[in-house]
C-alpha cells in the first residue's frame, strides 16, 4: 500500500533508483521490525514518511562523509586534477518526456539546498503533503514548515536563475 510513496520519496531525496530501492527495502524491514513499537500518536503513513525520510537523510549524510574522507580522489586524474566522472544529471523517472529538461535543472537546484529545506520541498511539493504532515514527519512546528519552505522556494528561484545564465 505504501511502496510507491515510499520510493518516490526516496528517489527524489537520494535522485538515484537503485539506491531508492534499497532504501524502501530497507524502510519496510524497519516497519516490519518495529511495528509493535508503533504508538499511534500519529498515523501509520507518517510514521512510514518518517522512517522514509530518516533513512534517505542517513544515506546523504554517509555518502557527504565518504567524499570528505577521500572518495571524490577517484573522480579526479591525480596529476592534472581533471575530472574522470561527472555524475550524470539526475532525471526523476515520474517527469513526463517533455519535461524532462527542466526537471535535470530542479533537481539539480534542490540538491545544493540545505537538508531541511530540500525534505520539506520535496515532501510538500513533489510527493504533495499537506504542510501539517510534513511538520509531523519532521517533528517541527508548522511555522518551521511554512519558514523552511519559503527559504527552500527563495533558493530555487536564485539557483534556477543562476543556471539560466
Amino acid at each position: 500500500m505504501y511502496q510507491q510513496k515510499v520510493q518516490n520519496t526516496a528517489v527524489s531525496m537520494v535522485q538515484d533508483e537503485a539506491i531508492a530501492e534499497d532504501i524502501t527495502q530497507e524502510v519496510f524491514v524497519t516497519v516490519y521490525k518495529s511495528i509493535l513499537s508503533f504508538n499511534e500518536q500519529s498515523s501509520i503513513s507518517t510514521w512510514i514518511y518518517r522512517i522514509t525520510v530518516n533513512k534517505c537523510l542517513d544515506h546523504l549524510r554517509s555518502k557527504n562523509r565518504q567524499k570528505r574522507q577521500g572518495f571524490l580522489a577517484q573522480l579526479f586524474h591525480k596529476d592534472t586534477g581533471e575530472v574522470l566522472h561527472e555524475k550524470p544529471d539526475f532525471i526523476h523517472p515520474g517527469i513526463v518526456l517533455e519535461r524532462r529538461e527542466q526537471s535535470k535543472y530542479l533537481f539539480r537546484a534542490i540538491n545544493e539546498l540545505a537538508e531541511n529545506q530540500k525534505t520539506v520541498f520535496i515532501l510538500t511539493h513533489i510527493e504533495d503533503l499537506p504542510q501539517k504532515e510534513v511538520a509531523e514527519i519532521m517533528n517541527i512546528s508548522l511555522k518551521a514548515v511554512e519558514s523552511l519552505l519559503q527559504r527552500a522556494k527563495a533558493n530555487l528561484r536564485k539557483s534556477l536563475g543562476e543556471m539560466k545564465r
